[in-house]
């Protein structure tokens, strides 16, 4: 999982992450060193903050581009 490298390459505290998801900073700290799962909101919510797929915060993919919306 890449949460602790794209909070860093954004200058930011684990402090700061964990309000902006509305979480303790312990409970954070547990999703970065894959202590505890993270809730698929919560996923979503950081691919948005940091502008990437849930796949690039996943390490499924290297491409840290988000995916475009489909129109129906």
């Amino acid at each position: 999982m890449r949460l602790k490298d794209l909070r860093e390459d954004s200058d930011i505290t684990q402090a700061e992450i964990a309000k902006y998801l509305n979480v303790k900073q312990n409970t954070y700290s547990q999703y970065e060193n894959e202590e505890r799962q993270i809730p698929i909101e919560t996923l979503i919510k950081l691919a948005k903050y940091y502008n990437t797929s849930v796949d690039y915060v996943l390490g499924l993919t290297d491409d840290r581009k988000p995916y475009k919306k489909i129109q129906l």
